[in-house]
């Protein structure tokens, strides 16, 4: 691997744009071709970025021997076929969360990789964001003692149209794979993945859930308060409390400044790390970092913990009674 590593970029959506442009900030990454379903998307996408390589087909991306890595940043309910194109092609790939739409395929999408000995890592950015990094040191080195209760919601206040990719069951809408997403992954940082799951939903006339709770319990005795909505604007903070203190993670704690820590006995600690909360460029490093080793996965992203989180929020789709087409396959 040279000292530059060569992206592709699949899909041309927002956020795929966004990660376009952290990448282009970046000395040691070069961004060479994009792929969409659409050849004049991948061309106006292409010259929005000023890359060399547009094509109107994934395959074409995949199969392109000067792509090093592949961002996939289509719909979660792409991603299995998008992976997949890509893995069968040889490439790395870096796949947006929620990984897949359920546990069956992001197995599937983890063993091909295995198989292939190729790299392959969920874009769960606030795993690589140092702040989070850092709350997670201190917890597992005892900062707080042990957990008892962790509290994390995301939720939009809407209202999206009957028609809008939210609302529509087969590309996996719903608030728990596009917002639960984080709060499960921020509980499963840090006490690994649950022994009992609990739900309860507000589900839309298609079928899917407008706004969840969800309860999470390990034999240790720790528990997890978690929500996601697209009804209401919830606060988006975090906190993990245990037996000598507590962490508490401010609006956004998905990509925190930074978080305050009490400890008994003492007077509050602030943390904070400099540099832009919303970069995206924190998992691209490690990717990058990954790649230039030799690793097939990242440490910070590990698939097992994925595939946990997949298992889990599978749990709570079938507590709360939403079924996604891909479900039946």
């Amino acid at each position: 691997m040279s000292a530059t590593v060569r992206w592709g970029v699949l899909a041309t959506g927002g956020i795929a744009a966004s990660f376009t442009a952290d990448l282009l900030e970046m000395p040691d990454a070069e961004v060479v071709a994009v792929g969409s379903r659409s050849t004049a998307s991948a061309k106006a996408f292409a010259e929005r970025f000023g890359i060399p390589r547009a094509y109107g087909d994934w395959a074409e991306l995949a199969a392109d021997p000067d792509v090093d890595v592949v961002y996939v940043a289509t719909p979660h309910s792409a991603h299995r076929a998008a992976v997949g194109l890509c893995l069968e092609a040889g490439r790395a790939v870096l796949c947006e969360k929620a990984f897949t739409l359920n546990a069956r395929e992001a197995g599937e999408l983890v063993a091909l990789a295995r198989e292939r000995g190729l790299f392959l890592m969920e874009a769960m950015w606030m795993y690589c964001n140092p702040v989070v990094r850092e709350l997670a040191r201190l917890v597992a080195d005892g900062a707080v003692g042990e957990i008892r209760t962790v509290h994390a919601d995301f939720g939009l206040d809407g209202p999206f149209a009957p028609d809008h990719r939210l609302r529509d069951p087969a590309v996996g809408g719903g608030a728990l794979l596009d917002l639960g997403v984080y709060p499960v992954s921020f509980a499963q940082l840090l006490l690994g993945e649950p022994d009992r799951v609990s739900a309860d939903a507000l589900l839309s006339p298609e079928g899917v859930d407008l706004n969840t709770g969800v309860l999470l319990g390990w034999d240790s005795g720790a528990t997890a308060l978690l929500s996601c909505s697209i009804v209401a604007d919830t606060p988006l903070t975090a906190s993990v409390t245990g037996t000598k203190g507590r962490i508490e993670v401010p609006r956004g704690f998905f990509y925190p400044e930074g978080f305050v820590l009490h400890r008994d006995g003492r007077e509050p600690e602030e943390f904070t790390v400099p540099g832009r909360r919303d970069s995206l460029q924190h998992e691209a490093a490690e990717v990058m970092r990954c790649l230039r080793a030799g690793a097939t996965e990242s440490p910070l992203v590990p698939l097992d913990g994925t595939l946990a989180v997949m298992r889990t929020l599978d749990a709570v789709r079938e507590r709360i009674g939403v079924r996604y087409p891909a479900d039946t396959l």
